[in-house]
């Protein structure tokens, strides 16, 4: 569910016409909605009230600070990869103690700041890794909390770019080298051992690879308990899916839960739960307007202001978005099978290719669906195109979240040296 809805024939933000937005700010812009983040981190934190969990929202699906700001007044920890998302968090008041810092390549200095705000733990990727946390802490003289990533070697059946349990993806310990990674580490003085961490891929539709993958897990808890190591905390990662457009049907958060817990509840752990794009992916949408439609013999195209710069996901995983007029149509009115497109010098800068569409018009407004997660954060400056501006409503409020680059802040960034002659 969503808070985006027709209004007497329009598209509206909460009860705010997107229209209104547009005409105020211009395009292209996100726009999100505080009651739908809202509504979504309860369900999901509600469903695991029975056991307890730390919701630590993974930062790189939506890292807007008032996003962050509004997950975090509900609660929520973060699951961060890389010192800039600490910072993020910590700067919308994210307690330390609810801070994960995962990723397979922190580097010295990203460790040294996690240890001085002392995060609570490190999701350690390898070996190598965690020899160079061990070095880093024991420099500052400081413990540093570890569980190990494991790679279980569990096919997400998602996309393969955003598939990370297999033994072929770079994430995580291998399965046969777990066992060895927890006694080496049992023995550096400047590591605290505090649990296992796990996370197989993103937008999974299924419970049953998850089953497989917790499955495993948790006999290695038993097992790494048996081998002596302390094993308080479990850190499941996230990857539950949301429905992108008609037909698709990812399993509840309830559901979700419901087999978490029956899996994990006799290991006595403190769980850790990184969802993103469940939380923040239908909160948020990309509104764009009509540059022209273009006829050829071949393709009838609309070309909207928004390109694959603003939203990187249908050109990097030929993912799916549904896309909406803003004025709504009538059931009676006869759509048109058109190509939607941006204005991007790239043959790949397409968001849907012979989609049903109401008839539009130069000026006419879009709207692209479930945009909240991996939107913004992917965004970029190719042809040198500013960052569009981020909106978020409450009620019949709207404030700019973040401000549209101008083309002075755009240029401004590249510095012409002064040669000696």
């Amino acid at each position: 569910m969503d808070h985006f809805t027709y209004i007497n024939s329009t598209l509206c933000a909460e009860e705010i016409p997107v229209s209104k937005i547009a005409s105020e700010i211009g395009t292209p812009f996100y726009c999100y909605s505080e009651a739908t983040l809202t509504r979504h981190f309860q369900v999901f934190s509600e469903a695991f009230s029975d056991i307890p969990t730390t919701i630590c929202f993974a930062v790189k699906a939506n890292s807007n600070l008032a996003v962050l700001k509004t997950l975090a007044d509900l609660g929520g920890g973060a699951d961060t990869v890389s010192e800039g998302e600490i910072r993020r968090a910590r700067s919308v008041g994210i307690p330390a103690e609810k801070i994960v810092f995962s990723g397979v390549g922190k580097t010295r200095d990203e460790m040294r700041y996690a240890l001085g705000v002392d995060i609570a733990q490190f999701n350690v990727e390898s070996l190598e890794e965690l020899e160079m946390l061990n070095e880093v802490a024991g420099d500052l003289g400081i413990k540093a909390r570890i569980a190990v990533r494991v790679n279980p070697d569990v096919d997400a059946n998602t996309h393969d770019k955003i598939s990370t349990g297999r033994k072929t993806d770079k994430f995580g310990v291998a399965w046969e080298q777990i066992h060895d990674v927890y006694e080496k580490a049992s023995k550096m003085k400047w590591v605290e051992i505090t649990g296992v961490t796990t996370h197989i891929g993103s937008q999974l539709t299924a419970l049953e690879p998850f089953k497989k993958a917790f499955d495993r897990i948790t006999e290695l808890v038993i097992s790494l308990r048996e081998a002596g190591h302390n094993i308080k905390n479990l850190d499941l990662g996230g990857g539950l899916g949301i429905p992108y457009g008609e037909g698709e049907n990812p399993p509840s958060p309830k559901d979700y839960a419901d087999m978490i817990i029956d899996t994990v509840k006799n290991l006595g752990c403190n769980l850790i739960l990184e969802p993103g794009r469940l939380i923040v992916g239908n909160a948020g949408i990309l509104v764009a307007k009509v540059a022209r439609v273009k006829k050829t013999p071949e393709r009838e195209f609309v070309i909207v202001d928004a390109a694959m710069n603003d939203l990187a996901r249908p050109s990097m995983y030929d993912s799916f978005h549904e896309i909406v007029t803003v004025r709504e149509h009538s059931l009676e009115e006869v759509l048109d099978i058109v190509d939607i497109v941006g204005p991007i010098c790239e043959s790949s800068d397409v968001f849907a290719r012979q989609r049903p569409l109401a008839k539009v018009a130069t000026d006419d407004l879009v709207a692209f669906r479930s945009c909240g997660a991996y939107g913004a954060v992917q965004a970029g400056t190719y042809n040198s195109r500013p960052l569009i501006a981020e909106v978020m409503v409450k009620g019949d409020e709207y404030a700019v979240i973040r401000k549209r680059q101008t083309y002075d802040e755009l240029l401004g960034q590249d510095n012409i040296p002064e040669w000696k002659e």
